[in-house]
């Protein structure tokens, strides 16, 4: 769209009037608006080209699941019944209260692993919807609405997307599932859960087609759509299943165990290579304005937050003399930074997590404890996820990525360890086009072709942001197009 626009551009600036005079600005705006709003008027009849495809609900369609992303899941917590994520108004919990913030955080204990570390927090539901007051007045925010409508679009019906657009849609369940997990934490661990869900709705799904179709189905696939980290996870998924990563920290082997259910997986948005928000994130908190601000010790207690940060190869985060830092995922670099848990900010913070605990030197070794867990952790992760392996042939993953917003490319950590960005490049606003691409080139040294470990099937570019990608007709069309109608590598 962009290149159309320059070419009407520069022939508008080259056109003439039959006397030879220049066309003036004000008729080259009208003429580049008119185009424009031509452009807009041109979107795809989703109806007309795949109502015959939606109706058909036969056993040789896949049914899908819909992964979200970071803060994609409402939390709830099972003791009180009170909500921890996804709704801004009533008796929703509020970092800025002590009990707030410990409902909020991860528990923290040294000599006790990340699994280990539990509280009484539990998915409730992907966050189709985020309800906010503002002034006593609710307001809906559509988050994850959009993939939902998208498939609906295409006859994949899930349960609660129907009963939230008061719409019944009979027995058709069966065909789309969401899966929602408690994002604050290690993505392998819900890599594991991901694992068991999918077992479960495969006994569900091959019920169903036999008793509809009288199809066994035993060789059932899944096709997945992901947002943003919901795509980690799914790639740690489709290449080790429920595997743990060795506790000595080697790779563990590539299975492609998760594979053996899946068929085709869209990712939307995926931060690959990492992104600089979780930098900022970890380092000066998570503002959603007037609802609520999350500060970065806090957020600091969360594994998945640091398993997007960027790899030092990549050179996204550089030292004050511009040389880059080569381990983001080194605890002596952040404490010597003074971030998160590290900060002698989060002093008050940390005295709210761990309430029995009288000594601050205490607390702040139990917090350091923490970190350096988290980012071992990471650390970890992401070498399993760059590990090289040749995906099995009937297993597609396909990219939707923004490349039309500038988007962080480098950060600079200044004197007094603070951050700021000193170049952007394409992206969706929080996702580089090369990290969703997960484009080697990023290292520095340039090829003519991209160099992914990642074999895509198909990718498209949209011009959106990162939370906008799914309102485009234009993925909507395409996606439907994946899901229904492209052929696929059966025998």
């Amino acid at each position: 769209m962009r290149r159309f626009g320059l070419r009407v551009q520069r022939w508008v600036s080259e056109a003439t009037s039959p006397h030879g005079v220049r066309l003036v600005p004000a008729v080259a705006l009208l003429l580049l608006t008119g185009c424009a709003a031509e452009l807009l008027r041109n979107q795809p009849d989703l109806a007309q080209l795949y109502d015959r495809s939606a109706q058909t609900h036969g056993p040789e369609r896949n049914p899908v699941i819909v992964i979200p992303g970071l803060m994609g899941s409402r939390l709830i917590d099972e003791t009180s019944g009170r909500v921890v994520w996804g709704v801004f108004g009533g008796d929703y919990a509020r970092p800025k209260r002590p009990e707030d913030a410990r409902l909020m955080a991860l528990p923290m204990q040294e000599g006790v692993a990340l699994r280990d570390l539990r509280d009484s927090v539990r998915a409730d539901g992907v966050l189709d919807l985020i309800k906010v007051k503002v002034l006593g007045i609710p307001i809906n925010l559509r988050a994850y609405y959009q993939i939902l409508d998208a498939l609906g679009v295409g006859g994949y019906r899930e349960a609660s997307a129907s009963l939230a657009q008061g719409v019944e849609w009979g027995d058709d369940h069966y065909t789309c599932f969401q899966f929602d997990y408690d994002w604050r934490r290690d993505n392998v661990e819900n890599a594991r859960r991901l694992e068991t869900f999918i077992e479960a709705r495969k006994a569900y799904v091959r019920a169903e087609s036999k008793r509809r179709f009288g199809v066994d189905r035993p060789d059932l696939k899944f096709d997945l759509v992901t947002h943003s980290m919901g795509g980690l996870l799914v790639r740690y998924y489709l290449r080790y299943g429920g595997a743990e990563l060795p506790e000595d920290g080697g790779l563990p082997p590539v299975t492609w165990a998760g594979a053996a259910n899946i068929e085709r997986a869209v990712l939307v948005g995926p931060p690959n290579a990492g992104t600089l928000e979780s930098v900022t994130q970890l380092v000066e908190g998570k503002n959603f304005g007037p609802f609520a601000t999350y500060p970065p010790a806090l957020l600091g207690t969360f594994p998945s937050g640091y398993q997007m940060l960027p790899r030092g190869r990549h050179g996204m985060v550089v030292a004050s003399g511009r040389t880059g830092v080569n381990d983001l995922f080194d605890p002596e670099f952040w404490q010597r930074m003074g971030w998160g848990l590290a900060s002698s900010d989060a002093e008050e913070l940390i005295s709210w997590l761990l309430p029995d605990e009288p000594d601050a030197a205490v607390r702040r070794r139990i917090a350091l404890d923490h970190q350096s867990k988290v980012l071992a952790r990471a650390e970890h992760f992401t070498r399993a996820l760059d590990q090289p392996a040749e995906k099995p042939s009937d297993l597609e993953i396909f990219l939707m990525a923004g490349d039309a917003t500038p988007t962080p490319r480098r950060m600079a950590v200044g004197p007094g360890a603070e951050l700021s960005v000193i170049a952007t490049a394409s992206g969706d606003g929080k996702v580089l086009r090369d990290s969703a691409l997960m484009d080697e080139r990023l290292d520095g040294t340039w090829s003519s072709y991209v160099r992914s470990p990642i074999d895509w099937a198909n990718v498209m570019f949209l011009p959106q942001a990162h939370l906008d990608l799914t309102k485009d007709p234009v993925f909507t069309d395409n996606l439907l197009f994946w899901l229904l109608e492209s052929p696929r590598k059966r025998p």
